[in-house]
């Protein structure tokens, strides 16, 4: 049972099939009294839960200095889902002349919760919220718009949505991908989909040549310190993304065409294939941190990616995936240098490669050139 509850004056609109819209102002202070910000995380399941980012404190504290020279204008809006315990009632009254009845004056009450079983959670203004609370201009009016709906998924939806053209992290945006349904979202996130789709199986899957190696956004601070994981999540996800869009790229022929989600389980079966081969012939780089081997590395992932693409050119129509990519990779091996040596064909030391774009090329031409070269004998 709510402890209390607040009231406020609110105008009441609907859009789509009858999703229920209100507009209002309310206390700064009070916006977390009434919303929960929902963090990203996993459980013990690996289930995805929530979809905010961690509190910026510096931004935060940035906001708070400006909110204390008193005399402020703050008209952003902060965007909250709110769940049906909210109740509206309509204000009585004839209508203004001309009004068009796209919305509806009333009431609304806000049960007050505690934290955790709040009735709304905020999809966007989450910094600016913490920031109100912790000023000494509590009392500021600040505009809300709130959505009726207590489904995380719809809730992700609109958390991706708003934040899709602002400095949001991309890897926090692909990690939500997968719980969202993209049939709502637009086309060039739904592409985008798939890739960390992907990349969160062969994280989870027992027989993953990456089970447990992948760095996410959804991982706390103390189980990065307990963890295994030495892969950005960001690295595998482009990789599958550049052979899906690559018209010679092994996924290619598999990748998602408009709104559906394409063969997801014959790419995964391709990306398995080609890394378990990676992982067996090049058993000293494989599983070490980035620093220590450049398989490990952004850089490494990214050009193999594009060796993937090559040797499955060659390969295609073999029988046994896996042995054939084995056979290919042990040509090649020899000219390696992922945790030692020098690259002979670009004059580069192993650990001077670094994850830019001219790096990468260059790895990617000493793969391609030791892989051509071998097929040629």
């Amino acid at each position: 049972m709510a402890k209390n509850e607040i009231v406020v004056r609110a105008l009441h609109a609907t859009q789509g099939e009858g999703q229920d819209l209100y507009a209002f102002f309310i206390r700064g202070e009070d916006i977390i009294k009434v919303a929960d910000i929902s963090r990203i995380s996993r459980d013990d399941d690996d289930t995805l839960k929530g979809f905010q980012r961690p509190e910026i404190q510096h931004h935060v504290k940035g906001i708070i200095e400006y909110l204390n020279q008193g005399n402020v204008l703050f008209p952003n809006s902060i965007i909250l889902a709110m769940s049906p315990d909210v109740r509206f009632s309509a204000s009585r009254g004839t209508k203004p002349s001309g009004d068009e009845g796209l919305g509806q004056i009333g009431t609304l009450t806000i049960p007050i919760y505690d934290e955790g079983e709040r009735v709304a959670w905020i999809v966007d203004g989450q910094q600016r919220s913490l920031a109100l609370a912790q000023s000494n201009n509590k009392k500021l009016a600040v505009p809300v718009i709130a959505f009726i709906s207590d489904s995380l998924e719809v809730q992700r939806e609109q958390f991706i949505i708003v934040n899709k053209a602002k400095p949001l992290p991309t890897r926090l945006i692909n990690e939500l991908l997968p719980e969202t349904r993209s049939v709502l979202l637009p086309r060039d996130l739904n592409l985008r989909k798939v890739p960390y789709e992907i990349c969160n199986l062969l994280n989870r899957d027992l027989k993953s040549p990456f089970y447990k190696l992948i760095k996410r956004s959804s991982d706390s601070k103390q189980s990065n310190k307990e963890s295994v994981a030495v892969i950005i999540d960001s690295a595998v996800t482009k990789m599958i993304r550049n052979s899906m869009n690559n018209p010679l790229g092994a996924l290619y022929p598999y990748k998602p065409n408009g709104t559906d989600s394409g063969d997801i389980q014959t790419m995964y079966n391709i990306v398995v294939a080609f890394w378990s081969a990676v992982r067996d012939v090049f058993p000293d780089a494989w599983g070490k941190d980035p620093r220590h081997s450049r398989l490990m590395h952004s850089a490494g992932i990214e050009a193999m990616g594009l060796l993937m693409d090559r040797i499955y050119a060659r390969i295609s129509g073999s029988g046994d995936e896996y042995k054939a990519v084995r056979k290919e990779l042990e040509k090649m091996a020899p000219s390696c240098r992922w945790t030692a040596g020098t690259w002979e064909t670009i004059g580069v030391a192993w650990n001077e490669l670094q994850n830019t774009n001219r790096d990468i090329k260059k790895l990617q031409d000493a793969l391609v050139r030791a892989y051509t070269t071998e097929v040629k004998k």
